[in-house]
């Protein structure tokens, strides 16, 4: 094995075991974002997503990386992949991290229903996106590009709005689970 497999492998599993121990790879928890119930997974990524990206951010500034692989943006296939995500996410209960970490605990739904499901849909789509990819890709196809060159901000700026957004959006769970 490479390094790099060996590091993605551990971070995957130092991934899952975070998802273990929040309490995130259990179903119900998953769909009751769904139902508006609890928004622990909610905060969790969200919380995840500021504090990678500050990482990020980090890593390009100290010269520790001097690129981040950005894959070619395309609006219209990104719409329509985040819409099928998120029905198949909704529909199962699971996303593929937590069938994974919940596989990894033993789960039989999981093995059954998610696992046979993650090999469906990724058979599915590599079967079919010859076919699809060309006909979305086209539509709004912006190239590799990030928000912040989109906006000709600072890096730092865009992450800073969207931390402020975040902190906006935890306020709001909260106040909403206290009222309730």
């Amino acid at each position: 094995m490479t390094l790099d497999v060996l590091k993605a492998l551990a971070l995957g599993v130092a991934f899952g075991w975070a998802l273990h121990k929040a309490g995130l790879t259990h179903y119900a928890r998953i769909v009751n974002v769904y139902r508006l119930r609890d928004m622990t997974v909610m905060r969790f990524m969200l919380t995840a997503l500021v504090v990678a990206g500050v990482l990020v951010q980090l890593g390009l500034d100290l010269g520790l990386r001097e690129r981040v692989p950005v894959p070619p943006t395309s609006l219209l296939a990104n719409a329509v992949g985040g819409v099928v995500f998120g029905v198949g996410m909704a529909a199962a209960g699971y996303c593929p991290g937590t069938i994974a970490a919940e596989a990894g605990e033993g789960r039989l739904d999981a093995w059954v229903a998610g696992l046979s499901g993650l090999v469906v849909g990724a058979l599915a789509f590599g079967l079919a996106q010859p076919w699809i990819m060309p006909a979305l890709a086209r539509v709004g196809a912006l190239g590799r590009v990030t928000f912040a060159e989109l906006a000709g901000a600072s890096p730092w700026l865009v992450l800073l709005v969207f931390a402020q957004a975040v902190a906006l959006v935890l306020v709001l769970i909260a106040r909403v689970g206290r009222a309730r």
